[in-house]
């Protein structure tokens, strides 16, 4: 269980850093991205949305034959509470339920011509890899969960 966490884990630092830089396909659309926003800002939000991922990694290689200490676990609940929050109010709660036009142009511009297999709904059509990453998210969660389970309280 510890492997499948660090494997996904390691997944997700590697996607943050690297799926607005380099091409995928059509799985990405680097255009569509760096349009959308400045290459500055992208380097920026590049290094502060991996950052927190990217120590919650370390720090899990680091403590993977021991119990996580208390702060790594926190700050794996904190990091990974926060992302799949902010997963359904970017992604899944304007794809379902709540249409919001401004991000569905933003993610039309963004993703166009990328790989989907769901269907639009409120102008949005979450791509494959973005569905992807989404799941991974997930799964790293669920077994943060019972990581935590079994590591410290059992």
């Amino acid at each position: 269980m510890l492997e499948a966490f660090l494997a996904c884990q390691l997944f997700i630092v590697l996607f943050i850093a690297l799926h607005d830089w380099i091409p995928l396909g059509s799985l990405n659309n680097l255009t569509g991205v760096h349009s959308a926003d400045a290459r500055n800002k992208l380097i920026v939000v590049t290094i502060l949305s991996t950052l927190p991922f990217a120590i919650g990694f370390v720090g899990s290689a680091y403590y993977a034959s021991t119990r996580f200490p208390g702060w790594l676990v926190w700050f794996l609940w904190i990091t990974y509470g926060a992302s799949l929050y902010g997963l359904l109010r970017a992604w899944y709660a304007p794809y379902l339920l709540v249409p919001d036009p401004a991000r569905a142009a933003r993610y039309r511009g963004m993703f166009a011509n990328t790989h989907t297999f769901l269907p639009m709904h409120n102008g949005i059509a979450p791509n494959t890899l973005h569905v992807i990453f989404h799941t991974v998210l997930l799964a790293t969660a669920v077994l943060l969960v019972c990581l935590t389970y079994h590591r410290i309280f059992g």
